[in-house]
């Protein structure tokens, strides 16, 4: 399983989902530009004492990104999805992407994908989750489907 942040915004948001994916065997796909460096102390200090066990990788755009991964099951976390995450059967090396914290994923980029646009269901008058944990929600769902394996208890 995949998490990928397309050009995340705030440190401590991608260190908490840093901490998730090495706790869970996750990998972590970041996509360029960050609105930090990864040795920024408050990524570090959201993931610290799990840093050397995240599974991470860095591309300088989305086509650099796409052109390495884009065959593969992409599925994509929005807020203007309409299909909600738990009704997909997701394969064993699905990559969610999530996009940036203050103006998601590009409509560009949901239209091209939209039968893989997930949403996580909340209340109308709610704007959105935190990226941290909308990313541990559907990474945990994706990860029950195969009955967590490879994560011991």
């Amino acid at each position: 399983m995949h998490i990928v942040l397309y050009e995340p915004e705030i440190p401590q948001n991608t260190g908490n989902i840093a901490r998730t994916c090495a706790a869970t065997g996750v990998s972590l796909h970041l996509i360029k530009p960050l609105g930090f460096s990864i040795d920024d102390k408050h990524v570090k200090r959201a993931g610290l004492d799990y840093w050397h066990l995240l599974d991470l990788y860095e591309y300088d755009n989305w086509e650099s990104f796409i052109a390495q991964k884009g065959h593969l099951a992409l599925y994509f976390t929005s807020t203007k999805g309409e299909q909600y995450y738990h009704n997909f059967q997701y394969p064993e090396d699905s990559y969610f992407v999530f996009g940036p914290e203050t103006r998601g994923i590009p409509e560009s980029i949901l239209r091209q994908y939209w039968d893989r646009v997930i949403r996580i269901p909340m209340r109308s008058n709610s704007r959105s989750l935190n990226l941290s944990n909308a990313a541990a929600i559907v990474i945990y769902e994706a990860l029950r489907q195969h009955e967590f394996k490879n994560i011991t208890t």
